[in-house]
């Protein structure tokens, strides 16, 4: 127990280090409020944001657009990975354009999406889909592509059918590349959301930071980077026990080699 408590002391001491100075900085003066907060009024910023329902309200709306954003992800990252990897005329027809789009930047297609899908709440939706489907596509793809050719010629000497090669060899063999394309694909899409809910938005973590800055409210600002921060470290970790619970096998088989 002793020996956890001092792991966590030292891996967050250059963190608690950074704001103990950050406090003394801002109560010595040196730092206007207008510039740069302090801890203390963060914090008593949080929390009066909680009381009032602002910040729970606007989470909500947050959490709801990550989560439509990174599922829709997730079904095309998938299905277009299955129809490159599986098919060397799918490759053709889709890794091309992939690799084209997954190079434009979000903010260039902001104006094309409010254009085409309006103000609502699909363009912002959309706009998390589409940054957060390319690393589930990418991995994947490269998963299906790297299987082990030992292990194909093996299933094809058992006779297998191709669909049953797919479902009993190629999927599982890929499934840590995927698991790895969706923690990225997590951590993309909260910087996607911070790009979506800063453009016509009424509501989320985002719009409310929006409003903050024309207040020059950087304790808003800065509780709203918290969340931000906290719920991509929260959304990791629930990607990490899902990898856990489905690779066990490949955990155990790493410790024994280690």
């Amino acid at each position: 127990m002793i020996r956890k408590i001092m792991e966590y002391s030292s891996r967050y001491f250059s963190l608690i280090l950074l704001v103990v100075i950050w406090q003394g900085v801002c109560s010595a003066g040196l730092i206007s409020p207008h510039v740069l907060a302090s801890p203390f009024a963060v914090v008593h910023t949080a929390e009066t944001l909680v009381r009032d329902g602002t910040l729970p309200k606007n989470l909500l709306v947050s959490l709801v657009r990550a989560a439509s954003g990174l599922s829709l992800a997730v079904i095309i990252g998938v299905v277009l990975a299955l129809i490159s990897g599986l098919s060397r005329m799918g490759e053709e027809v889709v890794d091309g354009p992939m690799q084209i789009f997954r190079t434009l930047p979000a903010l260039a297609l902001v104006p094309l999406f409010i254009l085409w899908f309006g103000i609502g709440e699909t363009p912002k939706i959309l706009l998390v889909a589409f940054g957060s489907a390319f690393p589930i596509y990418l991995n994947l793809h490269k998963g299906i592509r790297g299987v082990d050719v030992r292990l194909l010629e093996m299933g094809k000497t058992l006779g297998l059918s191709h669909s049953r090669l797919v479902r009993d060899i190629i999927l599982p063999s890929a499934l840590p590349d995927f698991i790895v394309g969706l923690r990225f694909a997590v951590g993309i899409s909260w910087l996607m959301l911070v790009v979506a809910e800063q453009v016509n938005a009424e509501s989320g973590i985002g719009h409310m930071m929006m409003d903050a800055e024309d207040f020059l409210r950087t304790d808003v600002i800065l509780v709203g980077l918290a969340v931000y921060g906290f719920l991509g470290l929260m959304s990791d970790q629930i990607v990490r026990y899902v990898e856990r619970f489905f690779l066990i096998w490949s955990l155990d088989r790493n410790r024994e080699i280690s």
